[in-house]
């Protein structure tokens, strides 16, 4: 069973290799190979999070070179879950994206570029998943970097460019300080290996371990958009074609949180930086959940209440007890699902109306009934509403939080509650102005073309002001040709993957709505399988704590 560890990686990479070497052409050959991959991915995950419950965790040293030389693998309990939930949410919104390349009539995008960006993509995640040291974890990272600049950029749109320049500018800085952590560990270690670090750094000095602790908490918060570190986020995932936004969203910011949980309790057990984590959770909860309250736009709303409810799974790593830990992981897993599922929501509302703007929705739940459920079902689910997995995460924070004592983790729980109602009050108000409420005046009607986000070319101004409303201008709203029309405050422009026009539709791809109601599905499944669930995650925190199950799967000892 361990010679399976590396597949997940080595997968995806391989075949991105095929596809690109086959190029645009053979385009149903080329969408089979990458759903086929994704599921034997999928199928792969599946096994190794058995085999680790049943077995204990699997180790594969790449070579049969021995640590502190070789590559080494590692998937337990919890690394087998992040596998399975990422595995499945990949696949699914891979299906959505076949949907909507197909309907865009977007023939080299999705093949020749799209899907081996987001095969390479995948490989980092997984890669980052099962790293059994810090220079693999970055190297996952690294891969990651590069995948998502060209998926947030594709098209070349004005609007793409300048969020993923953000984007990597950022990621570059927190590379730099990931590099040079990993050096400082090195020098004061001697190794890399999670392992050995786990047996090495307790007799580092206090004060040179608790530098490399907040240097590594530095670069896992940027990734996770912890705040006040997650300013880059709301203005960069947004502006992406909507499969990619979704992915982005529901999944690369608990790549952080997952190497958080890692360092956390395997490299700093008893770690002393509990109650800065601790204000950083609440202050990311409810600065989060303000600025979606203050958003008009579906997507923004969406982009700030990830940044919210990152806070929750903070708060369980902060508090480093076996209940607190269960908690946080079964938040990641379902939040993964809940915002992927939302942010697809969000493109097929895009795709029927021409806008995620709230102000210029309505009527959706009368006039688009399952469209109106497949985003209630998660909103609500977010929104922590029992008896669904969105309260079964948050009462086992809140539980350990009232456990643990002290004025910190009371701060925490009275804060998880106050994000809780506003978050349900946020997804409310959108309920209330994109679904319940009649449609505005002047909404865009079918066949609307929206434009792409580019800059202003000479003479396109008289060219925008003709356009009118069957070219996709129209009341506040600047599609980038030129029209002069103001843009609603966070208001997205939207356009197919190489940012060229869409037209609207009110009948919306199946293989969209398939993918969505599957992802409404998956989270469904975590409040169905409940009860196992907790379990699990209960074992794998104690695993966690224990640490020793981890290092003899490595060191054999």
């Amino acid at each position: 069973m361990n010679a399976l560890v590396p597949l997940p990686v080595l997968l995806p990479l391989c075949v991105t290799g095929i596809k690109l070497a086959i190029g645009p052409r053979l385009h149903r050959l080329q969408r089979f190979i990458s759903l086929a991959v994704l599921g034997a991915v999928l199928v792969l995950s599946v096994l190794l999070m058995i085999a680790a419950d049943r077995h204990g965790p699997l180790s594969v040293h790449l070579g049969d070179f021995a640590p502190p030389v070789g590559i080494t693998l590692v998937a337990d309990r919890l690394a087998g879950l992040m596998l399975t939930v990422s595995s499945a949410v990949t696949l699914l919104v891979l299906v959505y994206s076949l949907g909507q390349g197909m309907a865009d009539r977007d023939d080299q995008a999705p093949v020749g570029v799209f899907h081996p960006a987001y095969l390479i993509l995948v490989a980092g995640v997984s890669c980052t998943f099962l790293a059994g040291d810090l220079v693999n974890l970055y190297v996952g990272f690294e891969i990651m970097l590069v995948a998502s600049f060209v998926l947030l950029t594709i098209g070349g749109t004005a609007t793409r460019i300048r969020a993923g320049s953000t984007y990597v500018i950022i990621s570059l800085f927190s590379s730099v300080l990931f590099l040079i952590a990993i050096a400082m560990t090195y020098a004061v270690a001697g190794t890399v290996n999670f392992a050995q670090l786990a047996q090495r750094l307790q007799e580092v000095p206090l004060g040179v371990r608790t530098l490399l602790e907040a240097m590594l908490l530095t670069v896992f918060a940027i990734k996770a958009a912890v705040f006040p570190l997650a300013a880059w986020l709301p203005d960069s995932y947004p502006t992406a074609p909507a499969p990619v936004t979704a992915v982005f969203a529901g999944l690369l910011t608990k790549v952080g949180v997952y190497s958080m949980l890692r360092t956390e309790t395997l490299l700093f057990p008893g770690h002393r930086l509990g109650d800065l984590l601790l204000l950083a959770a609440l202050a990311s909860m409810l600065v989060g959940i303000l600025g979606a309250v203050a958003q008009t736009d579906l997507k923004r709303v969406l982009s700030f209440t990830l940044i919210s409810h990152i806070g929750y799974m903070v708060f369980g790593i902060a508090l480093a007890a076996r209940g607190s830990l269960s908690g946080a992981i079964v938040y990641v897993a379902h939040h993964i699902t809940v915002q992927t599922t939302l942010f697809l929501v969000a493109g097929l509302i895009e795709r029927r109306d021409g806008t995620t703007e709230l102000t210029r929705l309505g009527g959706l739940a009368k006039a688009a009934p399952l469209l109106a459920v497949l985003f209630f079902v998660p909103a609500m689910n977010l929104a922590g509403i029992p008896p669904l997995s969105g309260f079964i995460g948050k009462l086992g924070l809140m539980r350990a939080g009232i456990e643990a004592g002290g004025s910190w983790a009371w701060a925490l729980v009275a804060g998880s509650a106050a994000t809780s109602l506003l978050t349900l009050y946020v997804m409310a108000k959108v309920w209330n102005l994109a679904f319940w409420r009649d449609a505005p005046p002047g909404a865009e009607e079918e066949g609307v073309v929206l434009e792409s986000a580019e800059d202003d070319e000479p003479g396109d101004d008289e060219e925008g002001k003709a356009a009118g409303p069957g070219g996709g201008t129209g009341p506040g709203r600047d599609t980038g040709t030129g029209s002069g029309l103001p843009v609603p405050a966070g208001a997205v422009v939207a356009a197919g993957f190489l940012g060229q026009s869409i037209t609207t539709t009110k009948r919306l791809p199946w293989p969209m709505l398939a993918a969505t109601g599957a992802a409404v599905a998956l989270g469904l499944s975590y409040t169905v399988l409940g009860g196992p669930l907790t379990t699990f995650t209960q074992a794998a925190a104690t695993e966690l704590l224990a640490r020793t199950p981890y290092i003899e799967a490595v060191l054999g000892r």
